[in-house]
């Protein structure tokens, strides 16, 4: 019965935590270059029951002998589990603003299938880091910075001043002003799923240079849309409540078998 109860409960802490991976999605469904959480959601190792203890009679010249046997009865499921959350990497629709500043990428031909471009900028830190978010603007010092405060570097790795917002981007990501021309620090990674996704829109992991044969386009006055379906996100966030409350439903069950047996059981010995 002890069994049945933390099967249900781990039952309960999945779908929390799948619940909590949904909200955010859809918290974000209107951030630029988002990419929406899924969850991988595993079962723990089953277990193979067995009955243990009971004899089997053989016939001997002496009479007879007892002989323990063990008879199978089946497997048992221990639960579930999150195993990860892991980002969905499928280029976003772009949508136009007709912000100067307002950058997006469009994926061409990638080499790899797991393969993404990213912006390179850097963090509160001085450490490099990755996004989707082209929302820029321009600080009071001119430098190209996110919407978050954190420079936007160029193929150098260093920030990029505009000398003001009037700026023009080729579609190979050359920021032209009056006095110089500056290559945006576009970035790749083989497999984006090996990134770690932080908060601000931010990545950090390991990328490359871009390989030869891929092709991409930035477009200025544009940003790209989070990928977050809604409709579909609504969707499994009421699947995994109506799951919530079945294992909570049979939680209930196995607490009031629980209270029977103590209670009851116990008074009648």
């Amino acid at each position: 019965m002890l069994r049945g109860f933390y099967t249900a409960a781990s039952g309960m802490i999945t779908q929390q935590r799948q619940q909590e991976a949904l909200s955010n999605n859809i918290a974000n469904a209107n951030t630029p270059g988002y990419k929406a959480d899924q969850t991988s959601i595993r079962a723990f190792p089953e277990m193979l029951l067995s009955e243990m203890g009971s004899s089997k009679n053989i016939p001997t010249s002496q009479g007879g002998l007892n002989l323990p046997v063990q008879n199978t009865i089946g497997s048992i499921n221990t639960g579930v589990y999150v195993q990860e959350t892991v980002p969905n990497f499928k280029q976003g629709d772009t949508r136009e603003t007709g912000i100067s500043t307002d950058l997006a990428i469009v994926n061409g031909m990638l080499p790899d299938e797991t393969g993404s471009l990213f912006f390179t900028v850097q963090n509160d830190a001085g450490e490099t880091r990755f996004t989707r978010n082209g929302n820029f603007t321009v600080d009071g010092q001119g430098f190209l910075v996110t919407n978050h405060g954190y420079y936007v570097l160029d193929e150098a790795g260093n920030p990029i001043q505009t000398n003001g917002m009037e700026f023009r981007l080729t579609p190979e990501g050359i920021l032209q002003t009056e006095e110089q021309a500056t290559p945006l620090g576009i970035t790749y990674t083989t497999d984006a799923n090996t990134l770690t996704k932080e908060g601000n829109d931010l990545f950090a992991g390991e990328t490359e240079p871009i390989p030869a044969g891929t092709t991409y386009a930035i477009q200025q006055g544009f940003l790209e849309q989070s990928n977050v379906n809604t409709l579909q996100t609504m969707t499994d966030m009421m699947t995994a409540y109506r799951m919530f409350e079945t294992n909570q439903r049979v939680l209930r069950a196995y607490d009031e078998s629980l209270g029977k047996t103590v209670s009851e059981i116990g008074r009648i010995g």
